[in-house]
């Protein structure tokens, strides 16, 4: 079993930025994927952003509203994954979920960021 453990998050202006850091308590080096989600008050939790390994080559997916703002990257040697927001909207105002899909999916408790206009 895996554990996830989001921090971050905060209060940012708009067009500012933020790096989320999603640490795993255990080799995220077979996870099938690992990404962030996000939810905001009264909305479905979306995808935000996904990274797969392919040996040393990452590919990265990325929802149409983040596209050239959000950065997703993994560090498999700190079973680590961040995600680097930039330009931020006060439409990205969500809790961030970090997500390691192996057998099963696995979720941190998540981290809210919040922007303000």
């Amino acid at each position: 079993q895996v554990q996830l453990v989001e921090s971050g998050g905060g209060l940012v202006q708009a067009g500012g930025s933020l790096r989320l850091s999603c640490a795993a308590s255990g080799s995220i080096r077979s996870a099938s994927a690992m990404g962030w989600y996000r939810q905001a008050p009264g909305k479905q939790r979306e995808l935000v952003a996904t990274i797969i390994s392919r040996g040393s080559i990452n590919f990265a997916d990325y929802a149409d509203s983040v596209k050239g703002r959000f950065t997703i990257s993994r560090d498999n040697a700190k079973n680590t994954v961040y995600l680097q927001m930039n330009s931020l909207k006060p439409e990205d105002t969500a809790v961030y979920y970090c997500n390691a899909r192996f057998r099963a999916d696995y979720w941190g408790q998540g981290t809210q960021v919040t922007v303000s206009s």
